[in-house]
């Protein structure tokens, strides 16, 4: 195991890497007492080198490494990459492609709907991972072999479970199963926060317009202030007090005290202020300015054929070892049984021919179930009448 702390080390690595069509990457961090994720270590893997890169050694450039991910012909394989692919985003201003996330793969393959790595180890590859060094702060030094030899373990077994998914995938025409799953990952969009969409994450405890914009701008200014302080937002305030401070609409420091569960901090500090302030302009905001309240698109549908559908499902699915929800929903399922057809993603392309189809033959009454005591299995079959 390589361990690269210098850029001469780095680059010549690298180097190796650039010869490859594929590479596996994880990285550590930590993020408990930060708002942006704290990167502690780069673990990298090919079929003929493997290195742990330290990027927080004073004397080394990410650049070398930085172009390799950038390189259009090497496949940059991960697990569960969202929260790593945030961070090279932030490090790098681009997201790596092309890209492969093996959690995602692993959906199609018949591994279920979030297969851990340790799950893929010992199920693919027979192998029983130590996880005793999970909880190590990764931007400590220095890191002992057991810690390292952790960290590089997150990359090395992923070389072969990629390709094993990779040629499952291969022979059972799946290449581009993954595609709708892998499309958020590869936007922008996806690791970029606007603070005045922050309030989406809180549950607000009712739907009034007014409620909602006050909570809107609060949440708002938490995340401009936890942003600019690198500090985890529910350090600032916690969600329970902002849902609180928008239902009340305190206008005094009084009236804010009185607020269940407000630290004495916030109260003997400037942020009073600014709450206060926060909520005095929301009120004011014209009533063009407040959120709008998405009215619920009601109806029918036949809840008989809903719970038919779902079952169906459930076989097709395991007919064909892929999890349910890559090709289907409980909404687009509703949706069917109240026929409204238009842009289901199952009745178009391969999820029309694994599912569509037969759903179509169910809801026109030409579908039926039976069971094979055989094999101990539904079966279904679509009448020529």
């Amino acid at each position: 195991m390589l361990i690269i702390q210098d850029t001469t080390s780095l680059q010549q690595f690298c180097q190796t890497l650039a010869q490859y069509d594929f590479i596996t990457v994880d990285l550590e961090f930590q993020r408990e007492k930060t708002y942006y994720p704290q990167l502690g270590l780069i673990q990298v893997a090919c079929s003929g080198a493997e290195g742990v890169i330290d990027p927080l050694a004073q004397d080394l450039d990410l650049s070398a490494f930085i172009e390799v991910l950038r390189a259009p012909n090497i496949t940059k394989v991960f697990h569960s990459c969202r929260q790593d692919i945030e961070i090279l985003y932030q490090l790098c201003g681009f997201i790596p492609t092309p890209l492969f996330d093996t959690q995602i793969a692993a959906q199609v393959c018949g591994f279920g709907a979030s297969a851990s790595y340790e799950a893929l180890v010992r199920q693919i590859l027979g192998i029983e991972l130590d996880k005793s060094c999970r909880l190590t702060n990764w931007c400590i030094r220095p890191l002992n072999e057991k810690q390292l030899a952790y960290a590089i373990s997150d990359v090395t077994h992923l070389i072969k479970i990629y390709e094993f998914l990779r040629q499952y995938m291969q022979e059972h025409h799946r290449e581009d199963w993954i595609d709708d799953e892998m499309a958020p990952l590869l936007s922008p969009k996806t690791y970029t926060t606007d603070p005045y969409d922050a309030w989406e994450r809180i549950r607000p405890h009712s739907h009034n317009a007014k409620y909602l914009t006050i909570l809107r701008e609060l949440a708002a200014w938490r995340e401009q202030r936890a942003q600019s302080k690198d500090l985890p937002r529910q350090t600032i305030i916690k969600d329970e007090c902002l849902l609180n401070i928008a239902a009340s609409c305190p206008h005094s420091l009084e009236e804010l005290a009185s607020i269940r569960n407000m630290r004495q901090d916030i109260l003997k500090g400037k942020l009073a202020a600014e709450i206060l302030e926060i909520v005095s302009t929301a009120e004011k905001l014209p009533h063009k300015n407040n959120i709008k309240i998405k009215k619920e698109i009601n109806f029918k549908y036949s809840k008989d054929l809903y719970e038919l559908l779902k079952l169906l499902l459930a076989i097709r699915s395991e007919q064909n070892s892929v999890v349910s929800k890559i090709i289907a929903n409980d909404d687009e399922l509703r949706l069917f049984a109240g026929k409204q057809d238009k842009n289901l993603r199952f009745l178009q392309g391969w999820r029309q021919d694994l599912f569509g189809t037969q759903a179509l033959a169910l809801r026109d009454g030409k579908l039926s179930f039976s069971y094979n005591p055989q094999t101990q299995t539904l079966q279904t079959k679509i009448s020529e009448a």
